[in-house]
């Protein structure tokens, strides 16, 4: 049993519980271990592929929206060009398809009941389906860099020019993602905290000093208010992730006493989440919403209606972040984060299979008949509480353009979906942090 001094109960319970976790050297090594790995992370990211045009490269993301949002998720490593400027999204896009076809594929819904084992062949299939997208990410971006730029910024780039370089700089960035997930898996491993979401955390935070030349030109009232809105905004995103409808559950339990059996009646209950998709919506809407301006630059010289048509689906999605957008585009944007949850939310849902767990255990819901009438019934709970979840997530997307209106900020260059990360990434960290604390009888973070 860890005790403590009367100096040590009176220090603040967040320092106390860092100083604990520092004592304990396994879980000291766990945090020097994901530390590490950041750095590791850091310094790849800095290493650019070769034959770039440093300056061709600055000229294509001048001004340009799209590159700076794809750049901050890559933690500036797509602004530098670096090994890593792919991150691990197309990982995070191979994950996603794969949660979408399990409960569509027989084989992958029969893997994903074998337990672990199929888990574990899922979980590769996921890594192999990552290398072409990886390689098809790696081309669109470099070919769309190169569009927005007056001289190429990797010369020769393209297989109608110089196939061998092509090819070689795309298994460079292929390797790089591949690289990054493989930190982010020994961090899960070894480390604290789940190792893809850290990896794209650190990136996110890495890109946090440059908004300070933006913030400083503003006035004491717009940095006041900026403020405000990011405490208030991550107030309602801790308790939107932790919010939880439980549902409550009996189940009867058998126990032998003097030669006889006994049945008594347990309690329990479901924790169904209001949030229950995660970041995943805003990923997919805030993708989406970068096509049409991307797909229009490619029509704005072309005359007549069509380069009409053409700059205004630039004046409305190319501005679109940090509070400069137009209307259209948050309106689109709001819609899409409420289709995306109730879809993602439902195949997560289906993928848990409560219902059928509930009838194997010989649990049940009170007043609700076991099968077919209990699944109708978290159904419709789900589709309830799921409400609230697209809303807070639909609110959170657009809550650049409320910053804009109300500190007249046009130069935030942070998305909502990269807030949301960080402040999802922190919670999770911490209750894996406040888990090892507990089993050595220490207080956490939390409680």
């Amino acid at each position: 049993m860890a005790t403590r001094s009367a100096t040590e109960s009176n220090r603040p319970q967040l320092f106390q519980a860092m100083v604990d976790a520092f004592r304990q050297p396994d879980v000291r090594q766990k945090l020097l271990f994901t530390l590490a790995m950041l750095l590791v992370f850091r310094f790849v990211a800095h290493v650019p592929v070769p034959n770039v045009d440093r300056d061709a490269l600055s000229a294509a993301f001048e001004g340009n929206a799209v590159l700076d949002f794809l750049s901050i998720f890559s933690g500036g490593a797509l602004q530098n060009l670096s090994v890593a400027a792919l991150g691990v999204y197309p990982f995070i896009t191979a994950s996603i398809i794969m949660n979408i076809l399990t409960p569509l594929v027989g084989r992958l819904r029969a893997l994903s009941e074998e337990g672990e084992q199929g888990r574990r062949r899922i979980q590769l299939y996921t890594h192999w389906l990552a290398v072409p997208l990886a390689l098809v990410q790696g081309y669109g971006q470099i070919i769309f860099i190169n569009s927005n730029s007056n001289v190429p910024v990797i010369q020769g780039f393209g297989f109608e020019n110089d196939v061998f370089s092509t090819v070689a700089t795309l298994i460079t960035l292929t390797a790089g993602t591949m690289f990054l997930v493989w930190l982010g898996e020994l961090i899960t491993e070894n480390g604290i905290g789940n190792g893809i979401s850290l990896i794209i955390f650190g990136g996110i935070v890495a890109t946090l000093p440059g908004l300070i030349p933006n913030i400083s030109t503003s006035s004491i009232i717009a940095i006041a208010a900026i403020v405000i809105i990011a405490l208030a905004l991550t107030f309602f995103i801790v308790f939107f992730q932790e919010a939880q409808r439980r549902i409550p559950v009996q189940y009867a339990r058998s126990s032998f006493r003097g030669g006889r059996m006994y049945r008594q009646q347990g309690q329990s209950f479901i924790p169904l989440k209001v949030n229950m998709a995660g970041m995943i919506p805003l990923i997919f809407a805030f993708s989406i919403m970068i096509l049409p301006a991307v797909v229009a630059g490619y029509f704005v010289s072309a005359g007549g209606w069509i380069e009409s048509v053409a700059n205004f689906f630039i004046d409305q999605f190319q501005g679109g972040r940090g509070g400069g957008g137009k209307g259209l585009y948050w309106a689109v944007l709001f819609g899409l984060v409420l289709v995306f949850t109730f879809f993602y939310t439902i195949i997560q849902y289906q993928q848990q299979n409560i219902s059928k767990n509930l009838q194997q255990q010989g649990a049940f819901i009170p007043g609700i008949r076991p099968g077919p009438p209990t699944e109708a019934y978290l159904l419709r709970v789900v589709t309830r509480i799921t409400w609230g979840g697209a809303l807070f997530l639909g609110l959170v997307a657009i809550s650049p353009f409320f910053i804009g209106l109300a500190t007249n900020v046009q130069a935030m260059t942070i998305s909502s979906a990269g807030f949301l990360i960080v402040v999802a990434v922190v919670l999770d960290t911490m209750r894996q942090l406040e888990s090892q604390l507990v089993m050595r009888n220490y207080e956490g973070f939390i409680n």
